[in-house]
C-alpha cells in the first residue's frame, strides 16, 4: 500500500474530500472498551459525557478529582480548606447562580455515578474521555501527585516562566506580542448615531468571564494558550480562566521530570502541568489555571464547582469527548465552536517545492492518526515528487507511525485539471488550513470563499500559523469554515442594540408599530404602541 494515493478528482470527491462528521466516525475498539469498563455497558461517547457532566454538577469537586484520578491519572489530592471566607462565599454564590441556571438537566443522578465514586477502570481509560488515556499515576510521583488544591497558583507561573530556557521566553515572549498586536486590530467598537429621530446605536461589551480549555493529552501546548487566552485579554474579559489536563502526556511520552513539575522552594508546592503551559499563563496574564481536562473540566466551567467558578463562555479545542461535552452543556454557556482534528490542504501548481510541500503535509499529518493533509495540483511530476519527498521525511519526524496513519488513511494527493477546478474542490471542503503554494498566489486569493486561514506563498507556511504569525490557530473544523471564523475578539464581545427616541418620534412610530402588531394577533403589543401615539 502506497505511503500516500494519488487520486483523480472524481475519485477523491468520494473518498478522502467526503466529509464524515467526526462523531459519526468508527470509534476505535479500545475506546469502546474503555468506556464499557467504566459505566458498565458498551455506551455511546455522547452518553458517557452526559454521565461525566451530570457527575460534576451534582457532586463539583470530588467528582472532578475522582474523574482525574481515573483518567488523567491523577491521584485525587486532599481537600483542605484553603481559601479565606470571601472567596469560599463567593464560590456558593456562584454555584448556586449556575445550579439555577442549569435547572432543566433535571435533579435525578446517572446511575453507578452520581453518589458515589466512578467505577474502577479496570485498566487503561479511553482515549479521549478526558486529557488522555492514562488511567494510573507514574510510580515517581509519590505524595507529589497529591496536589493540596485543583488549582495552580499565580506565583507557580512565573517560576516556571523564569526557569524557561532564553530561547523559551523569546520565543514565548515574540508569539505573545504578535497575537495582541493581531487582535487589537480586530473591530469591536461602540456606534451611536444621533439623528432627527433620536438616538440608535451598538454597545459593544465583554462578556464577565471567560474558560479557555487547553488540551494536552499528547504534549504540552502552550501555543494553545495564547491563541485563546489572549483575544480573550485584548477584548477586556473581566476574568480568564483556564482548565488543562494534569500531565498525562508526560507518562506516555516520558518527558523529563523537571518539565512536569514545578516547584515553589520553601512553599512546596508541585504542579503536574508543564512548565511551558505555566509560563504561557504567565505571559497571557489570565486569572486563574486548573488542573483539570477532559469532559469534567467542561462541566467545571459550565455549571461551577466550589472551586472552578461558572464561565459566561467556554473556547478552546480538545479531543472528541471535550467537543461532545461542548454540544451538551449549550444553553448553560457559550461555546465558540466544535472542532474537529486537524486538515491542512495545500494548492500547489509546477512551480511549488516539492520537498517544502512534503514537509507542509507532515507537519498537519504528525498532529494525529485523524489529521487531513491533502494537496491539490494539476501537476502530475509535483504530485509525485511530492510522494517521494513524503516517504523521505517520514522516516526523520519522532511521530513516525502517526503521520504514516494519517497520510495512508486520511491523507492524499488529487490531481486536478486546472487551478480552477483545485479552487473549487478548496471552497466545496473549506478546509481549517489552505496554503497557496503557487506561482501568483495573489491572484488566486480573491477566488477563495471557505477557508479558516488562507497561507499565502510558500514561505507562509501553516507552522507559522501555528506558533507566531499571529491570527489565533483556533480555526474552524469539519466543514465548518462554510459559515464559521477563527477565533477572535468577537468571539469575547456582546453587541447590545441601543434605542433612544425622541418623543415626537415615538409617537410617529407608534401606528405603524400597531398595525403590525395586530397582524400578529399581539393585541397587548398594540396598545402599549397606540399609547404613546396619542
Amino acid at each position: 500500500m502506497p505511503l500516500i494515493k494519488i487520486y483523480q478528482t472524481a475519485e477523491a470527491r468520494e473518498t478522502i474530500l467526503r466529509r464524515v462528521p467526526w462523531e459519526d466516525q468508527q470509534m476505535p475498539a479500545r475506546v469502546l472498551d474503555g468506556i464499557e469498563r467504566i459505566f458498565g455497558a458498551r455506551l455511546a461517547p455522547a452518553d458517557a459525557v452526559a454521565r461525566i457532566l451530570r457527575d460534576v454538577r451534582e457532586r463539583g469537586d470530588a467528582a472532578l478529582r475522582e474523574w482525574s484520578a481515573r483518567i488523567d491519572g491523577a491521584p485525587p489530592p486532599p481537600q483542605p480548606f484553603d481559601r479565606p471566607p470571601s472567596a469560599w462565599l463567593r464560590t456558593c454564590f456562584d454555584r448556586l447562580r449556575t445550579r439555577l441556571r442549569a435547572g432543566l438537566w433535571g435533579e435525578s443522578a446517572p446511575s453507578g455515578v452520581v453518589g458515589g465514586s466512578p467505577p474502577d477502570w479496570g485498566g487503561s481509560a479511553p482515549s479521549g474521555v478526558g486529557g488522555s488515556s492514562v488511567a494510573s499515576p507514574p510510580q515517581d510521583w509519590g505524595d507529589r501527585g497529591a496536589l493540596p488544591s485543583l488549582e495552580i497558583p499565580p506565583a507557580a507561573w512565573r517560576a516556571a516562566y523564569d526557569r524557561l530556557s532564553a530561547d523559551q521566553r523569546g520565543a514565548l515572549d515574540l508569539a505573545a506580542d504578535r497575537i495582541a498586536a493581531f487582535h487589537r486590530k480586530q473591530p469591536m467598537s461602540s456606534w451611536i448615531d444621533a439623528g432627527s429621530d433620536g438616538t440608535l446605536g451598538q454597545l459593544v461589551r465583554p462578556i464577565e468571564r471567560a474558560g479557555v480549555y487547553v488540551p494536552g493529552g499528547a504534549a504540552p501546548l502552550p501555543s494553545s494558550l495564547l491563541m485563546a487566552a489572549i483575544p480573550a485579554r485584548v477584548a477586556g474579559v473581566d476574568q480568564v480562566i483556564v482548565c488543562t489536563p494534569p500531565g498525562a502526556w508526560r507518562i506516555r511520552n516520558q518527558v523529563s521530570q523537571r518539565n512536569l513539575v514545578s516547584d515553589l522552594g520553601e512553599a512546596g508546592f508541585q504542579s503536574p502541568v508543564s512548565d511551558l503551559i505555566l509560563a504561557a499563563a504567565y505571559r497571557a496574564k489570565v486569572d486563574r489555571l486548573f488542573a483539570v481536562g477532559g469532559a469534567q473540566a467542561i462541566a467545571a466551567m459550565a455549571f461551577g464547582t466550589e472551586t472552578v467558578p461558572a464561565v459566561d463562555k467556554i473556547v478552546g479545542a480538545g479531543g472528541l469527548f471535550v467537543t461532545l461535552a461542548k454540544r451538551q452543556v449549550i444553553g448553560s454557556v457559550g461555546i465558540d465552536g466544535f472542532y474537529g482534528p486537524t486538515e491542512t490542504m495545500l494548492i500547489a501548481d509546477e512551480f511549488a517545492n516539492p520537498a517544502w510541500a512534503a514537509a507542509d503535509l507532515l507537519a498537519q499529518a504528525e498532529h494525529d492518526v485523524l489529521a487531513s493533509p491533502i494537496l491539490l495540483t494539476p501537476s502530475r511530476n509535483l504530485a509525485q515528487a511530492v510522494a517521494a519527498q513524503l516517504a523521505v521525511q517520514l522516516e526523520r519526524l519522532s511521530r513516525v507511525e502517526i503521520a504514516r496513519a494519517s497520510l495512508t488513511e486520511r491523507g492524499g494527493i488529487v490531481l486536478t485539471a486546472d487551478l480552477v477546478e483545485a479552487v473549487a474542490l478548496a471552497n466545496a471542503y473549506a478546509a481549517e488550513h489552505l496554503c497557496l503554494l503557487v506561482r501568483d498566489p495573489w491572484a488566486l486569493l480573491g477566488q477563495i470563499r471557505n477557508a479558516g486561514g488562507i497561507f499565502v506563498g510558500e514561505y507562509s507556511c501553516e507552522v507559522l500559523g501555528d506558533y507566531i504569525a499571529g491570527p489565533s490557530h483556533v480555526m474552524p473544523t469539519e466543514g465548518s469554515a462554510r459559515y464559521a471564523s477563527p477565533l477572535s475578539v468577537v468571539d469575547f464581545v456582546k453587541r447590545i442594540s441601543l434605542i433612544a427616541l425622541r418623543a415626537d418620534a415615538g409617537a410617529r412610530l407608534a401606528a405603524p408599530a400597531a398595525v403590525l402588531a395586530r397582524g400578529e394577533g399581539l393585541t397587548a403589543h398594540a396598545a402599549a404602541a397606540v399609547l404613546r401615539g396619542g
